[in-house]
């Protein structure tokens, strides 16, 4: 036998994780938000998604689980604007993934912009007290996953989980993006 793993979504005051396949980004705190709210192009500076919060779930037999790693493709190509990109919470040392025991809910004006994650007040704790709050997610590649998780999971639960938001300048190219693909990595004993 093999684990079950899903990947989940972590949405509410009260974190509640819902099995995904095709997240959207958007300015409301949803797993399910459909066309409603997407994240219009600002007149200045720079407009955020509500940042996600995605965790792989793991159930089944098995009996060790752990190295969880993800990674895109290098090219993220969404036409996002100058500086416009799709950032992760980063750590300056360790695992990259929060803990379900640091989970924020994201917050910020609905159908505007969310909170970006750098925000001094109203950004992530688990990462603002880093030298480097965020990075680009092109930058974590096949050859270069970002370690999420590296702790042994011998039970069913979920893993750390990685923190995902959309950033689109006043340049950025209106409409529906064509899909992208992100890539969970992880070893199993």
């Amino acid at each position: 036998m093999v684990a079950t793993i899903d990947v989940k979504e972590g949405n509410g005051a009260s974190v509640s994780w819902t099995i995904v396949t095709t997240p959207r980004f958007c300015t409301e705190d949803n797993n399910n938000p459909g066309t409603t709210n997407p994240i219009p192009i600002p007149d200045a500076d720079y407009n955020y998604s509500f940042w996600k919060n995605f965790t792989l779930a793991i159930s089944g037999s098995f009996t060790l689980i752990n190295n969880v790693r993800h990674y895109c493709d290098g090219t993220i190509g969404w036409s996002l604007g100058t500086n416009g990109e799709v950032r992760r919470g980063n750590r300056d040392s360790g695992d990259h993934g929060c803990p379900e025991g640091s989970y924020e809910q994201a917050l910020g004006t609905v159908g505007t912009t969310g909170y970006t994650i750098e925000d001094i007040t109203n950004g992530h704790d688990y990462y603002n007290g880093q030298t480097t709050k965020t990075t680009n997610i092109e930058s974590d590649t096949s050859s270069l996953p970002a370690d999420i998780d590296t702790t042994d999971h011998t039970s069913a639960e979920n893993t750390k989980h990685i923190v995902l938001q959309v950033k689109v300048a006043t340049n950025a190219t209106r409409g529906a993006k064509t899909p992208e693909e992100f890539t969970w990595l992880y070893d199993e004993i």
